[in-house]
């Protein structure tokens, strides 16, 4: 069915059944423009620049009774100049990115189930990726019970056709489920994640027969306040099998503070060890793996760790500290990262470089946010060697433009 039938469709339904009960529909728009030279990999020698331009464009809908509730996101994520002026239909542009359904059996418990994104406590391990323009999706159902305490539980089980019981699809896991247990007390959030991934292998050589090796992540997050200072801390173990077989043991431990100088400037600062494995090591997978976390808000905007790159590696240590400061309207934000390996690089130091973010926001009448930024890399030999880019004398260095509409086109 063609996409503007379905949208005119969801529309008509949401307008008429608005009057019985909760519904609202609204969009966003989010170009964003990127001067990159060095973005994720330090730039070859004489590696010219680029500068492109992404967009998000989205039309939520959601709808709500005391029985149920129904939630819906179209996207379209392009690059500037990457269709076609005459774009058709064909070009499957566009597509659903949530559409799921929560049953509300009782006050307690809940059952929620289709395509949603899934973003928990920091978003470390679990996260909606809000950052990447086309962020990240499941196709899950969530058990939830919500009282004293908050329980999820989440299990997902992808396949690719209805025979042979084999999944060829372009995500990471054929199965996975996981426990979530979060308690909020009158100074403290804690919670308890417990989840258990299973990535698809063949068999036999001939590929029509998969197995799945699962790995375990355990752990907890934890959000205070002591002394005036805000913190949180992070503390995950992983265990099990790898897709290649080896066993895994890794480590992951964070803790971040900041605390407020006026009500209008904050300082902090923190660490972050994500276990590595030896470059001289074939037995043991040592490599901490953030799986389906918010990545980018982690270490570095440069994103040259765990952005779809640097697992199964030498791990990091980020000691990094930051602020942001509001005099009026705009607000200013700055840090700066020094990153190490955990594991042995070959004939290298440990010292992976610093790196230096700066970005500014400014919202107007809540609806519409611009929002700039620059980021510039110092890299060592070490991170140009794990990379496997030959050292040169390239500057790396990323800035960046980004505004964002919010309307909302109807509320009942």
């Amino acid at each position: 069915m063609n996409t503007k039938y379905i949208i005119s469709i969801i529309c008509i339904t949401f307008f008429s059944i608005g009057s019985y009960a909760q519904g609202k529909i609204s969009a966003e728009i989010r170009p964003r423009t990127e001067f990159n030279h060095g973005v994720k990999t330090p730039a070859y020698e004489d590696q010219k620049a680029s500068l492109l331009t992404s967009q998000r464009s989205r039309l939520n809908l959601s709808f709500q009774n005391e029985n149920f509730a129904i939630g819906m996101v179209l996207q379209d994520v392009r690059l500037w100049g990457s269709e076609p002026q005459l774009t058709t239909n064909g070009n499957n542009v566009t597509y659903l990115h949530q559409a799921w359904a929560e049953w509300f059996i009782d006050q307690s418990f809940s059952i929620k189930a289709g395509r949603q994104e899934l973003a928990y406590d920091d978003q470390r391990i679990l996260g909606s990726v809000g950052w990447a323009q086309q962020a990240r999706s499941h196709d899950i159902v969530l058990f939830k019970y919500t009282g004293d305490f908050n329980l999820h539980l989440g299990l997902a089980y992808n396949n690719s056709s209805l025979n042979n019981n084999i999944y060829n699809g372009p995500d990471a896991y054929k199965a996975m489920q996981f426990l979530w247990l979060n308690r909020k007390g009158e100074s403290y959030t804690a919670s308890i994640l417990l989840l258990n991934n299973g990535v698809p292998y063949w068999k036999n050589d001939i590929q029509t027969e998969q197995g799945i090796r699962y790995s375990q992540t355990l752990g907890t997050h934890i959000q205070t306040k002591l002394a005036g200072i805000d913190l949180n801390g992070n503390l995950y173990y992983q265990l099990g099998k790898d897709v290649t077989n080896r066993s895994i043991s890794a480590l992951n431990v964070s803790i971040d503070g900041i605390v407020a100088l006026s009500d209008k400037a904050n300082i902090g600062g923190g660490y972050e060890h994500l276990s590595g494995t030896d470059q001289t090591e074939t037995e043991y997978n040592y490599s901490f793996n953030p799986l389906y976390g918010t990545n980018h808000k982690f270490n570095g905007f440069m994103d040259y760790f765990y952005v779809g790159n640097h697992i199964n590696n030498v791990g990091l240590n980020d000691l990094y500290i930051k602020g942001n400061v509001k005099p009026g309207k705009v607000k200013f934000n700055g840090a700066m990262h020094f990153f190490g390996a955990d594991g042995i690089i070959v004939d290298q130091n440990k010292g992976l470089g610093t790196e230096l973010d700066l970005w500014f926001g400014y919202t107007h009448k809540g609806q519409v946010q611009l929002d700039f930024g620059y980021s510039h890399l110092f890299a060592s030999d070490a991170l140009y060697a794990i990379k496997g880019i030959p050292e040169n004398n390239e500057s790396n260095n990323w800035a960046w433009v980004m505004l964002t509409f919010k309307p909302t086109l109807f509320e009942k």
